[in-house]
């Protein structure tokens, strides 16, 4: 398949010019790097990968010849709207003869990140070739699929955004042809200040073929002066704001780039043939037998070619980083790690802290699945209390259901979830979830565990409560609402209808934090963002403005997300933005 092309034309002068009068980039060894800061030092360090070498790969024989190529309807899903989303995930290899199938085996592992699209962009004798599709990653590729992928280098990108006709077009990694090569690129995280930037660009004649922030990343590039390719790059995330963890393919080179304040997680590894790997979580690492090496730095930039093999650089001089919380709290993974610690690990302590601060007579401790397990095996561990499974999950429920004629109470829930009647009935039960949003999935739970025949249902969120909407990547609701917004633990607990109720306190997570507390972003929790939001944000990225839907906007229930309350939007949108819409 040919690379797709995207029309780029020159911006204004004034996003010509650099932002800042410091070095644009600075060379460092990577042997001086820490998980958390490097020094900025004008020094060059390239480490080589073995490319030529490559090892038979028992995934070659992993897909059925004969699959008959995917069709997806995409009808909208039943999924849990009371849980934050994160909404994509990334991964990049270079240097294996199988890259594309290892790219689609650690889109696999990062299925959890998103499931409506799904997309790989390999390169083959300095071609860059597409394939993406909406759907579940064993949606959109097969063997045939795979065949088209030829190459030794590699990008992925998996999904996570609402239903429309059109939402293909939305679908990473995104390709663009510009005067000097061929670019695709798979972004993770928001940029706020997409709007500002789009409309500029726009009034300089360009023209977008997609609504995702992530296209005005290729346009930036195309129209940077700087030489070579990799301080494009530098150029263009200079203007970006928000949060972005990136991977750029090109002919011959493999690009990662994380923003200044490393909001979204980007590891690296190595595979036994040299091969360098890319990933947003290190489970994906696990899959493909890669060893993780280390995290790609906040601000930084890494350069993988045959030539130079990999080469470090720091894109801005950055200040503290502001990682996301929630990457240990819902996010990620149980076995990955996470911004240098174990998400395992982390969730388990949030369940002992929950044990030791809000303790409660009880039979069982059990928990909401999945992403609930491992703060209830801490709460239990720590309380002497037995751990059962009071709640099964069903993972059979599909991406569609058939709702019956006859009304039936919290039918959603009951597919999703079962109660155990012989681990409840007659028990005091301790409940863990990992967080509470709007709050009506845990009135649903809580109801099904009693109509089980708990005597007592306690509720315990390994987590703080959420006040604030967040604007870096994730999807959640408008402030308006999130349940704790709006009302007390008390008045939570009384719209849910548990006998107690207890949050995470957030003292307590920036204590088990330690050293590391004030490298995490709280937005969600405290309101106060690392990066102040200038304008209003779509909730779910990008489908609706293009999408061809009828109607004024309002009739799409929390379709936008508003900025801060103490942010005047329409005054703090760059003059150039507000020109564009005369």
């Amino acid at each position: 398949m040919a690379a797709s092309t995207t029309n780029l034309s020159p911006l204004a002068s004034h996003l010509s010019k650099p932002i800042t009068n410091k070095p644009p980039f600075y060379l460092v060894p990577q042997t001086l790097l820490n998980p958390l800061y490097f020094p900025l030092k004008p020094l060059f360090h390239t480490h080589k990968p073995h490319c030529t070498v490559s090892s038979k790969n028992p995934i070659a024989d992993f897909f059925p010849a004969n699959k008959p190529n995917p069709e997806p309807s995409f009808i909208p899903s039943f999924t849990d709207d009371d849980k934050p989303r994160e909404e994509c995930g990334v991964v990049g290899i270079f240097g294996d003869p199988e890259a594309s199938r290892l790219c689609y085996l650690a889109l696999h592992a990062l299925q959890h990140r998103g499931q409506e699209g799904a997309g790989i962009v390999a390169v083959n004798n300095n071609v860059l070739q597409s394939v993406t599709g909406v759907g579940l990653v064993s949606d959109v590729f097969n063997e045939t699929k795979l065949s088209q992928l030829p190459g030794e280098m590699a990008i992925g990108h998996v999904r996570y955004s609402t239903a429309g006709s059109s939402m293909l077009k939305n679908v990473q990694p995104f390709v663009a042809g510009y005067r000097f090569g061929s670019v695709g690129v798979a972004h993770n995280g928001n940029l706020v200040n997409y709007r500002t930037l789009r409309a500029i660009l726009e009034d300089n004649g360009s023209i977008f073929n997609t609504s995702s922030d992530t296209e005005v990343v290729l346009h930036l590039i195309a129209i940077s002066k700087a030489r070579p390719f990799f301080l494009r790059i530098v150029d263009a995330c200079e203007k970006l704001e928000g949060a972005y963890s990136m991977v750029f393919v090109t002919e011959d080179k493999l690009v990662a780039v994380r923003d200044p304040y490393g909001f979204r997680p980007l590891v690296m590894g190595r595979r036994t043939n040299g091969a360098v790997v890319f990933a947003s979580e290190t489970c994906a690492l696990d899959l493909i037998e890669a060893t993780y090496e280390r995290e790609v730095n906040p601000g930084e930039v890494l350069v993988v070619d045959k030539k130079d093999g990999v080469q470090s650089l720091c894109l801005l001089p950055h200040p503290e980083p502001k990682q996301c919380i929630f990457e240990h709290i819902y996010f990620a993974l149980p076995n990955s790690v996470v911004f240098g610690r174990s998400v395992y690990e982390s969730r388990h302590v949030f369940g002992e802290i929950l044990a030791t601060e809000a303790p409660v007579d009880c039979d069982v401790v059990i928990a909401v699945p999945d992403s609930g397990v491992v703060a209830a095996l801490g709460y239990a561990a720590k309380a002497g209390v037995p751990f059962q499974q009071g709640l099964i999950r069903s993972h059979y429920v599909g991406r569609t259901f058939i709702e019956p004629s006859q009304k039936i109470r919290d039918f959603g829930v009951k597919l999703k979830v079962s109660p155990v009647r012989g681990v409840l009935e007659g028990k005091r039960v301790v409940v863990v979830d990992d967080s509470i949003v709007r709050g009506t999935t845990s009135s649903k739970i809580v109801r099904l565990i009693k109509e089980a025949g708990a005597k007592e249902v306690h509720l315990r969120i390994a987590s703080p409560p959420i006040i604030g909407s967040c604007y870096y990547g994730v999807d959640t609701p408008s402030a308006e609402e999130l349940i704790s917004n709006r009302m007390s633990v008390e008045e939570i607990r009384e719209f849910i209808g548990c006998d107690s109720l207890a949050f995470l306190p957030f003292s307590s997570l920036q204590k088990m934090l330690a050293s590391d507390s004030q490298k995490f972003c709280y937005a969600c929790f405290s309101g106060k963002y690392p990066v102040m939001p200038k304008e209003v944000k779509v909730k779910k990225v990008g489908d609706f403005l293009d999408d061809g839907l009828n109607g004024p906007m309002d009739s799409i229930d929390g379709g936008w997300v508003r900025g801060p309350k103490n942010i005047d939007v329409e005054k703090e949108i760059d003059p150039l933005y507000q020109r564009s819409k005369i």
